[in-house]
């Protein structure tokens, strides 16, 4: 016997169709106003910081404000009744971010400037990549995050490393330059440690003494291969990780005889580029 659905099953079937569904006309046109929305919701709210648009708007900006947070939780809770297992969605990383997203103005009852932070609406512009099925680019989103999951020891244990140069560098300026040019602490010498190897260079500190003059030019030349290693770990893990997966070859043995490229995969028979045979 054919089940019978009622009208509020009925409503969640369409309203799910509409939020969830990216195939269809409804959805698309649905996902382009929200992410339209989003993005005019992201620019008020850095109108606001700008004293003479909020001065002359204030009350215009305020209330479409009102209105986009409006919108955003009815969709959240349409997304909540929508779905079979509500937890699944509250839960996961968009249900989290759209909850984050919605909060700001509310809070604003009970403190001052908090609608300020909805400008963390702009995480929900995320959802571009499964709304346009740009299924490519999440692949590699993947494989970036597995490349720094696997190699995130080897970064904690460079960053340890780097803190602990810090530490003795720059208690080291400490001791060599003092009060007189402004490291007048420990922690302050650590922090132009850091600012200094990082190569940002703010130059509210600086030594005067030949002495730390030779360690900043030594920790300046350092700066830039420190600079370099977490990319150059994150960069293997995710060349090794396609490898295992037989997206492409390192060896570079077996170019195309007619245009020269090699990045094929370990099986190919015929150039990618210009589909000569290998």
């Amino acid at each position: 016997m054919k089940e019978i659905k009622s009208k509020f099953d009925i409503f969640r079937q369409k309203v799910h169709i509409i939020i969830y569904g990216t195939n269809t006309t409804a959805g698309k046109l649905f996902d382009i106003v929200l992410l339209g929305l989003i993005l005019l919701s992201v620019l008020m709210v850095m109108l606001e910081t700008v004293d003479t648009v909020d001065q002359k708007y204030h009350n215009i900006l305020l209330a479409c404000e009102w209105v986009i947070t409006i919108f955003f939780t009815i969709e959240y809770i349409l997304r909540i009744i929508s779905i079979k297992t509500p937890s699944k969605y509250i839960f996961s990383f968009y249900g989290i971010i759209d909850f984050i997203a919605i909060l700001p103005m509310y809070l604003s009852f009970f403190f001052g400037g908090a609608q300020i932070l909805s400008v963390v609406r702009a995480l929900r512009l995320l959802r571009i990549f499964r709304i346009l099925n740009l299924v490519h680019f999440t692949g590699q989103a993947s494989e970036l995050r597995l490349a720094i999951k696997t190699s995130r020891t080897k970064i904690i244990v460079f960053i340890y490393f780097v803190l602990v140069v810090c530490v003795l560098l720059g208690s080291l300026m400490y001791v060599i330059e003092g009060d007189e040019s402004g490291f007048t602490s420990i922690p302050v010498s650590i922090y132009w440690c850091i600012v200094t190897l990082t190569t940002v260079g703010y130059g509210d500190i600086h030594p005067i003494t030949p002495s730390g003059q030779i360690i900043a030019s030594f920790i300046m030349i350092l700066g830039y291969g420190i600079i370099a290693v977490p990319t150059g770990i994150v960069t293997a893990e995710f060349a090794q990780n396609r490898r295992k997966k037989g997206l492409f070859s390192f060896e570079k043995e077996n170019p195309c005889p007619n245009c020269g490229v090699d990045d094929h995969k370990e099986k190919a028979g015929y150039c990618y580029n210009c589909g000569n045979k290998l």
